[in-house]
């Protein structure tokens, strides 16, 4: 994880947040396991109002390298302060399918991990 050299005000505009979250709608059906699970839709519509209410977006920004994809995610609040982690996936398969699937699975877990989701 990295940061900006204070993060005061977006820690308070993430508290807000996370106290106005609802819970993202299990919509989606994963056949393997069969279980319901929020989909990458689901998550950034619960999240989407409550972030700009509170001052905060976010940024995912993908690049592939030597195979894996590198995804870098960004809260960043009006302040000028900013959080940001990074998740590195190898998918299944070089195939655009694959590399999509892959890349939608971690752009998922990391807006969820980084917001409290």
């Amino acid at each position: 994880m990295d940061r900006s050299e204070a993060i005061g005000e977006l820690a308070k505009a993430l508290s807000a947040f996370q106290g106005a979250l609802k819970p993202a709608k299990r919509d989606s059906l994963n056949p393997f396991f069969k279980s319901k699970y929020a989909d990458l839709a689901s998550v950034w519509e619960v999240c989407r109002v409550p972030l700009s209410e509170n001052g905060l977006s976010v940024t995912q920004l993908p690049s592939l390298v030597n195979g894996q994809i590198i995804l870098e995610t960004v809260l960043l609040h009006t302040s000028g302060e900013w959080l940001a982690c990074t998740l590195q996936v190898t998918p299944l398969k070089s195939d655009p399918q694959a590399i999509g699937s892959a890349l939608t699975y971690i752009r998922r877990y990391a807006l969820s991990a980084l917001l409290g989701v």
